[in-house]
């Protein structure tokens, strides 16, 4: 492993097998918490479309100028690896 492209440093294949493990542990545990955060949001959306249907709003003309703005704003927005190059 490199440190500050001047001096090498190394590093056990244990730590480095440590690190990784904890890191993919952490990584998982987050995306559980993403998922739980996104299931919530996914039944507030359900509860505000019925809503807005029994009040007689046409969701999919709504629908259909949200996707064209996406579309837009999609084509404007670059790829992530293009940003980490």
């Amino acid at each position: 492993m490199v440190k500050n492209n001047k001096a090498k440093v190394d590093v056990s294949k244990e730590e480095q097998i440590g690190f990784h493990k904890g890191s993919l542990s952490t990584l998982a545990k987050e995306r559980e918490e993403m998922l739980r955060i996104l299931q919530i949001v996914e039944q507030l959306m359900q509860m505000h479309i019925k809503g807005l249907k029994d009040l007689g709003v046409d969701l999919e003309a709504a629908a259909k100028q949200a996707q064209k703005s996406a579309n837009k704003e999609k084509k404007q927005t670059k790829p992530i690896e293009d940003i980490l190059r």
